[in-house]
């Protein structure tokens, strides 16, 4: 595996909170967990571009810190924005498990989707119940606040809608799964089990989803933004902005790849790497 040159450089929470303009004060509480993950999708844009370029991304978290706190105009996808947001929440004072999850946005049958997806669990001091945090699912059905960890019950989080809910598998842990309510009707978007998971596991999941020439990650570039007012996907040639609240959406495409550069820039915020191709 072929990874970045390793930093040293330590998780500096004022730069963190500073990067996604958080200043409602650092408490372990709900409130401060629900605000935080907000405030966190809005600042920093989920990107695949190294993933594009031919290369996985480094998980080192001063590495991390580099690209999507002090970097500015990147962002990354879900092992790095959820690798740093539990360095986050362990500063705040959260217990947090690592989990792997599998996307079955679509999918048929839950088992034929491998675990490719990183997500959180996280207690506070003082609250019994475990909460699914998660800042890097790069769909529009993602969640925007921590939920707790109960099945069968709906959630409303910053204008959308989730449930947990279990699903029957042969392993001993009960399978979770997370549905949003998209377009009428909810939808399962990926199931997971409370298993803790290392960053050694991530290290090999991550070159996999960068290198694999059937990853769509390493194909074309998927990135997203989102704002108080809607969500903006950039899928390969794609432009598809969804309007928060009615849920209109539109849809364009970029004619080449200088106005593919100039829509990163522009409208999410990021600086494509110089030589990289974007459009395939």
């Amino acid at each position: 595996m072929a990874h970045s040159a390793r930093t040293t450089a330590p998780f500096s929470l004022d730069a963190y909170l500073e990067r996604i303009g958080w200043q409602g004060g650092w408490r372990a509480d709900p409130d401060t967990l629900r605000g935080v993950q907000l405030a966190h999708l809005r600042a920093i844009p989920f990107e695949n571009l190294d993933a594009l370029g031919g290369r996985a991304p480094s998980l080192d978290l001063g590495d991390l810190m580099a690209k999507l706190v002090h970097g500015r105009r990147r962002g990354g996808y879900c092992y790095e924005h959820n690798t740093l947001f539990a360095a986050a929440l362990e500063a705040l004072g959260a217990r947090v498990t690592r989990l792997t999850a599998r996307v079955v946005v679509g999918a048929d049958r839950f088992a034929d989707r491998p675990r490719t997806h990183m997500a959180l669990l996280a207690e506070l001091p003082g609250d019994p119940r475990p909460h699914l945090v998660d800042v890097g699912f790069g769909t529009v059905g993602s969640l925007l606040e921590p939920v707790p960890l109960t099945a069968d019950t709906e959630f409303h989080d910053a204008g959308r809608r989730h449930r947990l809910v279990h699903a029957p598998h042969r392993g001993p842990l009960e399978m979770w799964v997370l549905e949003a309510h998209v377009a009428g009707d909810w939808e399962a978007q990926y199931a997971f089990t409370t298993e803790p998971f290392e960053p050694s596991d991530y290290e090999v999941i991550n070159w996999h989803i960068a290198t694999n020439p059937r990853s769509p990650f390493a194909r074309r570039p998927y990135v997203q933004r989102l704002t108080p007012d809607a969500h903006l996907l950039f899928d390969g040639a794609r432009l598809v902005v969804t309007r928060t609240g009615d849920g209109t959406v539109t849809e364009g495409k970029v004619a080449d790849e200088a106005e593919a550069r100039r829509v990163l820039a522009a409208e999410f915020g990021i600086d494509a790497p110089e030589g990289l191709t974007l459009l395939r």
